[in-house]
């Protein structure tokens, strides 16, 4: 065993040592996947568990006796007898000298608006005038960054930001690509590549090309529009456009679990709901079938909760052609004798039905046994069969 740590007598065959304590690990597991098995907290960035994407912004960097160098949690593996420090003086240095770096390099002016205007850099002003950037931060009190450059007390006042070409990517028709708070993680690559496999994200999204030259936001014709890099986004990046300037703390935002009705898959989601009404959705990362991931109707498709021309009551077509009010039971008392009189006058393969897929799957089965048991016909689809 290496560095003569002691070895526990459970019955495991391999243990590493984090910050003084053992702790038994399985062959492939990694630095962080221990520590965070263990109750150990290391913080990260880049690292997206469900696509192993990681080794980018070296925020989870621990100190391993025997390396010359700190090593990235997030991709190197547990050796048997590693002594780890995740907390030392060299760590907790290195973590705030990269979030500072981080802050400096962008726009995050949710530490620069506590200062006056006046004390502004010239490049942030001019940022803040351009479109979409006269509203806080998308992803006020959310931001993963902000949370870890005040939970790991970087000194913010003193920085300077450095000056630079930050273009706003605003031709999607669903997302604003905003280069000036992009950390250039590569998690948006990532899922867009392993979970959706549309490729439409080149790995150098969000780096510069040239000087003052940047990647385009995505290549459209693969774009399927779902979102799913808006989710992985750690900051106000990628943002949603319906959700641009809607932002608060997330204390003031509940989050209410549902499930898409768009389809008989049944994905499970997390709405923002501010002030009754719904300003984001997110899918939820544990949840089944969906883990996560997204359509772009179930993402972006709630606009119809809030339309003016949403039916709320039953209509009955009128001799004239136009529409008037009727209560639920006016309308199923029509509905009932409309049916009667089709299938006493002509038989019951003269009605047909089609099942709703945002419709339960009790009231699917309620609706084909209506057709077959009592009305005697095979005449029953279901719409997500066109």
């Amino acid at each position: 065993m290496k560095d003569g740590a002691p070895r526990a007598q459970t019955g495991v065959s391999m243990f590493v040592t984090i910050n003084g304590k053992q702790a038994a690990f399985q062959p492939g597991q990694t630095i962080l996947d221990v520590a965070t098995a263990h109750g150990v907290y290391i913080p990260t960035l880049c690292w997206l568990p469900k696509t192993g994407h990681g080794k980018v912004c070296r925020i989870c960097s621990v100190e391993v006796k025997g390396h010359d160098r700190l090593l990235p949690a997030c991709s190197s593996p547990a050796e048997d007898g590693m002594i780890i420090e995740t907390d030392s003086p060299t760590v907790l240095a290195t973590r705030k000298n990269i979030l500072s770096l981080l802050v400096a390099e962008g726009r995050h002016d949710c530490f620069l608006r506590k200062l006056p205007p006046d004390l502004w850099p010239a490049y942030q002003k001019a940022a803040g005038a351009m479109p979409h950037r006269e509203h806080p931060c998308p992803a006020e009190g959310k931001c993963q960054l902000q949370a870890l450059t005040m939970k790991c007390n970087v000194p913010v006042k003193d920085l300077v930001p450095e000056p630079g070409n930050f273009p706003l990517d605003d031709d999607h028709p669903m997302i604003t690509r905003d280069f000036s708070r992009c950390v250039q993680c590569g998690r948006c690559a990532s899922v867009c590549s392993a979970i959706q496999v549309n490729d439409a994200i080149p790995p150098q999204f969000g780096r510069r090309a040239e000087k003052e030259s940047w990647w385009p936001l995505v290549d459209y014709t693969r774009c399927t529009h779902c979102g799913e890099c808006v989710q992985a986004c750690p900051t106000g990046a990628l943002t949603a456009k319906k959700s641009y300037g809607l932002a608060v703390r997330e204390d003031k935002i509940d989050t209410v679990r549902t499930t898409c009705p768009y389809c008989g898959v049944g994905c499970q989601l997390n709405l923002s709901v501010k002030d009754g009404r719904i300003i984001e959705v997110n899918g939820v990362e544990d949840g089944s079938p969906n883990k996560g991931s997204l359509c772009v109707k179930g993402r972006f498709g709630y606009d119809f909760i809030y339309s003016k021309e949403r039916l709320t009551d039953p209509l009955i077509r009128c001799q004239d052609g136009s529409f008037r009010t009727a209560s639920w039971d006016e309308a199923l008392d029509l509905i009932a004798s409309k049916f009667s009189e089709a299938i006493e006058n002509h038989g019951p393969d003269s009605v047909a039905g089609v099942a709703c897929a945002r419709s339960i799957n009790e009231d699917n089965y309620q609706m084909q046994k209506l057709f077959r048991a009592v009305f005697k016909t095979n005449n029953i689809d279901h719409c997500a069969r066109t």
